[in-house]
Order: C-alpha cells, then sequence, then structure tokens
C-alpha cells in the first residue's frame, strides 16, 4: 500500500497526474466525518441553490449548479487544486503519457487562424511536406477562421488511421494547398539533445512525462557515442519546462547522481506522503521495475554540468534543479524560477470526471522549501545581452490563495537580484529579438553556460551559496 502511494505523487504547473489511493481517501474522509457537519454553511448551500433555480432570469441545469459548486470547492483551497470533467479528465490523462492520435504539429495562432509552429519529425504531417509558417485555413471543410486553438487540436487529433483534410496557406504559393493525411499515434518526444562541439552537449527537457527518464537514457547514450565515448560538458536545459511527473524528476536527477542519494522530500497530512524519495530505480520507474538508468555511461556521474532555468522552470523542474544544486552537482544560471513547492495527486471520480488535490509540499535535499520563492541559480544571467525579450512573467506568489512556505518567513520577499545587462553591452536602440532558439548562437543563457563549461568570463551575476544537503538525509 505504501509503495502505490508514493509512486503515484506528481507534481507541475497546469500538468500533474496520479492515482489518489480510495483506501487512504476514505480513510482520511471518515474520520473528519466524525467531526460535526458544518450545518449553517449546508444550509447556506441550499439556499443559495434553491434562490437560484426559483429567481435566476434563465433556467439552469441542476448539473451544471452542482458542478460549479465542485469547482469552486477545489479552486478556492488554492491555485493548484482542481476539478476535471469528463472531457477535460480525457486531455490531461493524454498529456501526461505523452502520446495520442493525430499528425504531429505543433500550432499556434496568427491573425485569427491556426498558424503551424514546427512539425514533429517522422510524422503524417512531416512526411506530407508541412512546413513551420504554413496557416491551416481550414480543417476537413471548417475554417479556422476565429476558432480557437483548443478546438483546432480537438479537430486535428482522432484515432489513429482515420484521415482528415488540411486546407493550406503557404507564403509564396498563389492557391491554397490541400492535404489528406491520414492520423497515427503521435509520440511527443519531451528530451531532445546534440552536440554543440566535441564533447560538449546540449540536453533539453521540455517537460516530465512519462517516457522521460527512458528518453534521456537514449539520448545520454547517443551523444556519448557520438562524441567518441566522452563528454567534458554538459547543458541540461530545463527554461520553459512547467513541470509533470515526479517519478521522471527523481529518474531524471538519478542520471546525474551516486545511487541512494536524496533526490527531494514530501510531508503531507496522510502518512504515506511524508517521505523522502532516493535516486532508486524503485522510485523513478514507472509501472515497471526495469531500471531506464541502467545502461549510462559511468562518466555521467562526473561530467560537469550548467543546468539552465527561467521563471518559466516550476515544480518538477525545480526538483532537479535543487537536487543538483544542493548536492553541488552542477552549477544553476538564469533566472529564479517559479517557485512551485507543492504536490498535487489526481483522483478520478465515479462520473469520469478527475480532481487534482494538493496533498504536500516537497522540499529539496538540504530541507529548502522553494514554494513561493523559487530557485535561486547560482549564476543569475538575463535572456540576452542588450535585456529581456519580454516582461517579467506570473510567479507562484503572484497566484491568488497560494500556499505560504513552512520553511522560510521571508520566502515572497524580493530574493536574488534580477538580471540585467551590463552596462557595456546596453545600446539606446538596442531590440531583442522577439523569440530565441534555445541552444543556438542566438541563446545568450546558454553561450554563457557554454562560457562557464570552458573556464571563460561568464557575463551575469554570482549569487550567495545555496547550502548543502543534510548530512543525516544525504544517505539512506
Amino acid at each position: 500500500m505504501n509503495s502505490k502511494w508514493k509512486s503515484s505523487g506528481l507534481i507541475g504547473v497546469g500538468v500533474v497526474a496520479g492515482v489518489l489511493l480510495g483506501l487512504n481517501f476514505s480513510a482520511v474522509a471518515q474520520r473528519e466525518a466524525r467531526s460535526p457537519l458544518p450545518l449553517a454553511e449546508i444550509q447556506t448551500l441550499a439556499e443559495v441553490f434553491g434562490n437560484i433555480k426559483q429567481a435566476y432570469v434563465d433556467t439552469v441545469d441542476d448539473k451544471k449548479l452542482l458542478t460549479g459548486a465542485v469547482k469552486g470547492m477545489l479552486t478556492e483551497l488554492d491555485p493548484h487544486s482542481s476539478y476535471l470533467d469528463p472531457e477535460e479528465n480525457k486531455e490531461f490523462e493524454t498529456g501526461i503519457r505523452g502520446e495520442f492520435g493525430g499528425l504531429g504539429i505543433e500550432v499556434g495562432t496568427e491573425e485569427g487562424f491556426v498558424k503551424v509552429v514546427s512539425p514533429i519529425e517522422d510524422t503524417p504531417a512531416a512526411r506530407a511536406g508541412i512546413r513551420a509558417g504554413d496557416l491551416i485555413v481550414k480543417i476537413d471543410d471548417t475554417s479556422t477562421k476565429g476558432i480557437s486553438l483548443t478546438d483546432a487540436v480537438k479537430r486535428m487529433r482522432g484515432k489513429p488511421k482515420t484521415s482528415i483534410k488540411l486546407t493550406i496557406a503557404r507564403k509564396g504559393e498563389n492557391r491554397p494547398i490541400e492535404i489528406t493525411l491520414v492520423r497515427e499515434v503521435i509520440r511527443v518526444q519531451s528530451v531532445k539533445s546534440k552536440l554543440i562541439e566535441p564533447g560538449v552537449a546540449h540536453i533539453r527537457v521540455t517537460q516530465f512525462q512519462e517516457r522521460t527518464v527512458e528518453d534521456l537514457a537514449r539520448n545520454i547514450e547517443r551523444m556519448y557515442k557520438e562524441s567518441g565515448g566522452k563528454l567534458t560538458g554538459l547543458v541540461l536545459d530545463m527554461r520553459n519546462n512547467p513541470g509533470g511527473l515526479l517519478h521522471s524528476a527523481i529518474g531524471v536527477s538519478a542520471a546525474f547522481l551516486e545511487s541512494r542519494t536524496v533526490v527531494v522530500s514530501s510531508n503531507g497530512r496522510l502518512p504515506d506522503t511524508k517521505h523522502s524519495y532516493l535516486a532508486t530505480p524503485e522510485e523513478y520507474s514507472f509501472r515497471t521495475r526495469e531500471d531506464a538508468l541502467r545502461n549510462l555511461p559511468p562518466g555521467i556521474k562526473t561530467v560537469p554540468i550548467v543546468v539552465l532555468v527561467n521563471d518559466g522552470s516550476a515544480s518538477a523542474s525545480e526538483i532537479v534543479a535543487g537536487a543538483l544544486q544542493d548536492h553541488k552537482r552542477a552549477v544553476v544560471m538564469g533566472q529564479t524560477t517559479f517557485g512551485k513547492g507543492s504536490v498535487q495527486t489526481k483522483l478520478n471520480l465515479n462520473n469520469g470526471a478527475g480532481m487534482k488535490l494538493t496533498t504536500a509540499r516537497y522540499y529539496t535535499p538540504s530541507g529548502r522549501s522553494i514554494q513561493a520563492k523559487g530557485i535561486i541559480p547560482d549564476w543569475i544571467v538575463g535572456e540576452t545581452a542588450s535585456g529581456p525579450t519580454r516582461g517579467p512573467r506570473m510567479r507562484e506568489a503572484d497566484l491568488a490563495n497560494h500556499l505560504t512556505n513552512d520553511r522560510d518567513p521571508d520566502a515572497e520577499k524580493p530574493g536574488a537580484p534580477q538580471p540585467a545587462a551590463p552596462e557595456a553591452d546596453k545600446k539606446e536602440d538596442a531590440k531583442p529579438p522577439a523569440r530565441i532558439e534555445f541552444g543556438s548562437a542566438e541563446d545568450f543563457q546558454f553561450q554563457q553556460a557554454l562560457n562557464l563549461l570552458k573556464g571563460q568570463p561568464v557575463k551575469g551575476e554570482k549569487s550567495a551559496p545555496q547550502p548543502g544537503p543534510r548530512t543525516a538525509e544525504a544517505k539512506k
């Protein structure tokens, strides 16, 4: 029973999943039920329900009212507890698996139409010649003008082996292009890598899904093979990574840490949420006890690492950054992270819906809570030499009803300095690019990470050293 609970805790910003064991959940509910019911509040709920049914300007369905009450009950707790209707619940599970029936297109919107950001390699879209920048003006016979991105994605997804027709408007072409495609099972790769130069690798983790640990292992093995069996430096890039599955975060950390090292600990009301997670296959293997990291080259445990993060790095990515930072295994560089230090567990309900419930706080190996604070990089480095490419994002501390930091009363006070452009690099007319490709020659933060690996000067500000792991908890 305990092992099942431990393997099901998951984390993320908008991306979390797991199974809340009915037995444990029911036991807590039964204990709480022994206390007197809040009759006055229940009567108020019934009174409001009755008034709406009787006097609201339009007739309202009972199901809609009660579903709204359930949603309000959860959203009032904290920003990450929520109700998922049956369709949302299904979409949520699909996102966590990183696998769906579709075409293999990353899309956005432009001028009211659906725009192709990038076709995914070796998918129906890529094989059909769909290009980045194409505008999808029709899906089958339905115009995409004004359609929401969510609706467009739903229309393009579907059962494998079913066909769909896209009408494409392409720059330089006088007429729309009609393309008929057959949907396939699309597997989203959450890990991408490349050799930047001999011996130096860039590994980017975009989110933490079911197969992220396996994907990471394959990429590391390939990088070692391409570099002749040795890496001299590694940039682990988790910028804009919103989080995901806890076991995947543990596995990514375990790839670089010695076996049985503490990666993260959690603490909640249920006994099974009070747990220290170690770098062991039992903690990071999902639905199987096979160790995805078993064939990693031994050198991966000692290769110098720079971890890149920013204010879009949240939850699971903060766990990895915090673990590698606390164990002095990597230098963390970039901007202070989002600051989400809570664990959500997902419960499937009898009506096909689901709920995400915050069940624990988590802590780095040294016992730090990053809730509403974030991971402060060892090196504060801005997005570009001339300034940021965008305004500041909203962080956990800005969200209504966010949990407090139970370990650091000053967590929400201004912490590390925010990166600014060095005076020598500032220009009156300097305009940073609207979008920077991570890992490119134009990626200022990435280039500073390479400079650090090579022992060259870094254009940034060094922050105060972060505490290391507590001796008593470092090994178990």
